[in-house]
């Protein structure tokens, strides 16, 4: 029923829409995760990753009409600028999809004060940003033991520019493996990068609504240029796969379609550069 309302045209003449959507699905994933599955005592161990899967089921079908549209469209633009004036348009609703389910999943993590929730964001926070203390992190944000100061953080230079952008380059790699294979499946990353996001952004404010401003700006300013170029990454595979299934491997319009999504992957890798120096360089002169 949710996929009926959203019309890939109507939310490309009107991007800003899909930040409610966004609410929306987040919202609704959280409460039925934490109404169906709270209480399972085995379920629930997984909650942090049946709330990701819950949000890619509601974004799916969106996502696929987005890509099939995409698709016909690539068919009659050539060179670079083009390329991207052709399909900014469905990169700024993702975009705004995107900080919706920020804004709700730190919402919700905060009002519900569950972080089993969140369990395996945390655990993916915990890695990231404390590797050699990583369980008496986990431990410490799941409220198992008194929260330690020096957990958060990154303590070493694991921000080192090339480490960066060779995580975020692999990123961009299974983004596109899962948008070639499923679609619209890529989604599915997408929304575990905002999930994650999101914890990193309410542990940094100390779960206070308050500080959320802040610890959006922190994460945001690296954060948003990496997930533009996964969610370009996305489209190209997506309209690649469907540019296979519509015009076969012999077409001659398949050939423009290849060419238009080396072009979006090139765009993505350039971003993916351009967000690890911000990452490396100048997050850290504010935060």
């Amino acid at each position: 029923m949710l996929e009926i309302i959203i019309n890939p045209l109507r939310a490309e003449k009107k991007p800003w829409e899909m930040f409610f959507v966004g609410m929306v699905y987040a919202s609704l994933s959280l409460i039925l995760v934490k109404w169906f599955f709270g209480g399972d005592i085995v379920l629930k161990k997984y909650a942090g990753m049946i709330v990701v899967t819950f949000s890619t089921m509601f974004t799916l079908p969106f996502m696929y009409r987005l890509i099939v549209k995409e698709e016909k469209e690539d068919e009659n633009v050539e060179g670079l600028v083009a390329v991207w004036k052709a399909h900014w348009d469905a990169i700024e609703s993702f975009i705004w999809l995107f900080v919706g389910f920020l804004v709700a999943f730190s919402f919700w993590f905060i009002i519900l004060g569950d972080p089993i929730l969140f369990n395996a964001q945390i655990e993916k926070y915990c890695e990231i940003n404390s590797p050699a203390l990583i369980q008496e992190c986990i431990k410490s944000y799941m409220g198992i033991i008194e929260p330690q100061k020096d957990i958060t953080g990154n303590v070493t230079k694991v921000g080192f520019l090339l480490s960066i952008v060779e995580n975020n380059l692999y990123v961009l790699i299974f983004t596109l493996i899962f948008s070639l294979i499923f679609g619209a499946g890529a989604i599915f990353v997408l929304s575990w990068n905002a999930s994650v996001m999101s914890s990193a952004m309410v542990l940094f404010a100390q779960k206070k609504i308050i500080e959320i401003p802040s610890a959006f700006l922190r994460y945001s300013i690296h954060g948003l240029p990496e997930m533009i170029a996964y969610f370009i990454a996305a489209l190209a595979g997506g309209m690649f796969g469907v540019g296979v299934i519509r015009h076969g491997i012999k077409s001659k319009r398949l050939i423009q379609v290849i060419e238009n999504v080396l072009l979006l992957l090139i765009i993505a890798i350039i971003i993916i550069f351009i967000a690890g120096i911000i990452e490396v360089y100048i997050t850290p002169m504010f935060f």
